[in-house]
C-alpha cells in the first residue's frame, strides 16, 4: 500500500534508537523528509546516514533533550527551518525510572512532568499553527499499554502518562476539523532498552535474573513473547498517512494481547 507519505516533512523525537527509530524506519521506506532528535549528535548523524539509505528523501539530526524546556523551542524552530515547514510530529522520549507508588517522592514527580508531558506539549505548541495553516497534521504520540492498564513498578510513567492521555484528546476534538489528527499508539513489551531496564528494576526487587523476569512476563503475553520495534513503526507510518485521515484521538496498542480489556 502506498501510504501518500513520499515527500511529507516528518520530526520523530528519539530516533536514534528503540520505538523512536523503528518509526523512523518506516517513514524512511515510504519516501518521507526527515528531522531526527536524540541527545548524542553522533549517534543522530549514524542514524540519518541509515535512514537516508533506506529512502528517506533527506535527515537532518538535531540533539534536544527533553529535559530542558529551551532546547524544544530549538528542536521545533529547527525542524521547521531544515524541512520548510513540518506535516508529522512524533512525540517520543525516555522513559522515567521504575518504581512503587509507595516511594514516589514530589521532586521526581515535577522532574518527570517535564520530560513527559510539558516538552512533548511544548514542540507540538510551536508546530500546530504551521499545521493548521495547512490544513494538514498528523500528531502521533509514542504512549504505553500503561496508559491503559498500570504497569506494577513503574509509577511515574502510569501517571504521567496519563495526562499526556487527556492533553492529547482534548486537542484532537480541537483540530480534526482542520485536517490534524493526533493518536497514541501505546506498545507493550517491546524489546528495547527500556523494557530491559524495567526488567531488570523488577529482578533486583524480587531476587531474580533478568532473564526469569523476562520469560515470566512473556507467559502473560497472549502472543507468548516480547514484541519487536519493527512490529511497531509500521502502524506509526499508517497513522500518518492520507488513508489514517478518519482516524483520531485513538489509543492503539502494540502489545500481543497483553492489555485485557478493549
Amino acid at each position: 500500500m502506498d501510504l501518500g507519505l513520499k515527500g511529507k516533512r516528518a520530526l520523530v523525537m528519539g530516533a536514534s534508537k528503540g520505538l523512536g527509530r523503528s518509526i523512523a524506519d518506516a517513514l524512511a521506506a515510504e519516501g518521507a523528509a526527515l528531522v531526527i532528535s536524540g541527545r548524542s549528535q553522533a549517534s543522530l548523524d549514524v542514524a540519518c546516514r541509515e535512514l537516508v539509505s533506506l529512502g528517506a528523501a533527506s535527515c537532518v539530526g538535531i540533539p534536544a533533550d527533553v529535559a530542558e524546556s529551551a532546547q524544544m523551542d530549538i528542536l521545533a524552530d529547527g525542524a521547521t527551518k531544515a524541512l520548510g515547514g513540518v506535516d508529522i510530529v512524533i512525540l517520543n522520549h525516555g522513559g522515567p525510572p521504575p518504581g512503587p507508588a509507595l516511594d514516589v517522592t514530589e521532586e521526581a514527580m515535577i522532574t518527570w512532568f517535564q520530560r513527559i508531558v510539558l516538552s512533548p506539549m511544548r514542540v507540538t505548541n510551536k508546530l500546530l499553527p504551521g499545521m493548521r495553516a495547512q490544513k494538514f497534521g498528523r500528531i502521533i504520540n509514542v504512549g504505553s499499554s500503561g496508559m491503559l492498564q498500570p504497569i506494577p513498578n513503574l509509577v511515574l510513567s502510569n501517571a504521567l502518562r496519563a495526562s499526556v492521555m487527556g492533553w492529547l484528546k482534548t486537542l484532537s476534538a480541537e483540530v480534526a476539523h482542520e485536517g490534524i489528527t493526533c493518536n497514541i499508539v501505546a506498545p507493550g513489551a517491546i524489546r528495547t532498552d527500556r523494557s530491559l531496564e524495567t526488567a531488570e528494576g523488577l529482578a533486583k526487587r524480587q531476587g531474580k535474573s533478568v532473564d526469569e523476569v523476562m520469560a515470566e512476563r512473556s507467559k502473560t503475553i497472549p502472543a507468548g513473547r516480547y514484541g519487536l520495534p519493527g512490529e511497531y513503526g509500521p502502524l506509526v507510518a499508517f497513522l500518518c498517512s492520507e488513508q489514517a485521515a478518519y482516524i483520531t484521538g485513538s489509543i492503539m496498542r502494540t502489545d500481543g494481547g497483553m492489555v485485557r480489556g478493549w
